[in-house]
């Protein structure tokens, strides 16, 4: 079934929208910015040297360096100062030898053993205090972790994502937020992928799922709450 991002014809719904600002319940949520996917001489990297990247890795390493880190450690820092909760999400095996993966990680080769340096955030965005970081081994974040049943917990009402890769975790979460009854909002210029036409397209298509504004519209909308 079509996902047109309106409501069908003949249905009475108010004024029921996506295009909802950040508040007091809505929370951060930075996916797979780690070692074993965004940093050269790690993980998926870990024979490339950080000095001689590859043509058709460097937009998006640079991608991850211009963007995606500045971006969301402003969101970050924004957040943290109005109180909002700030998480994150890695790929992380439960065990060491990875025998709880999903199998679509199996088949793809992805092993990141509990502990490891791979599983940690990168250390420009890395969590601080008590932030709550949910390990998974599916790429959704909703359907290999206890998220859902946590936000619930917190009174958290929507999500603001950022991160990793835009067309493939990034958008199983929002999806699967969206069909769990959150509000999302991804962050176009705090996201990314591979080529610019893979994020590009991938915004297009789920957004019927979210809503998709830039860092400094975002915010504005966090500076505009009063602090907690």
């Amino acid at each position: 079934m079509d996902h047109p991002g309106e409501p069908m014809h003949g249905t009475d719904l108010g004024d029921l929208t996506r295009e909802v600002p950040v508040s007091r319940s809505s929370a951060l949520l930075v996916v797979d910015v780690q070692y074993f996917v965004a940093a050269p001489g790690y993980g998926l990297y870990k024979d490339i040297d950080p000095l001689a990247v590859p043509d058709e890795l460097r937009y998006f390493f640079r991608r991850i360096g211009d963007c995606v880190l500045p971006n969301t450690r402003r969101i970050q820092e924004h957040f943290r100062r109005r109180g909002l909760e700030v998480m994150f999400t890695t790929v992380e095996n439960l065990t060491l030898d990875g025998r709880d993966r999903s199998l679509d990680y199996k088949i793809s080769g992805y092993s990141v053993p509990k502990g490891s340096k791979d599983a940690q955030v990168l250390e420009e965005i890395a969590p601080v205090s008590d932030e709550i970081v949910f390990p998974k081994s599916t790429s959704s974040v909703f359907n290999s972790t206890t998220i859902d049943y946590v936000l619930r917990n917190m009174k958290i009402e929507s999500l603001v994502v950022t991160g990793l890769l835009t067309d493939q975790c990034v958008e199983s979460s929002v999806r699967d937020a969206c069909d769990r009854g959150y509000l999302v909002t991804v962050v176009e210029d705090a996201s990314g992928t591979y080529t610019q036409d893979r994020h590009d397209w991938a915004l297009r298509l789920y957004k019927g799922y979210c809503r998709t504004v830039s860092t400094a519209q975002l915010l504005a909308e966090v500076e505009s709450l009063t602090e907690g």
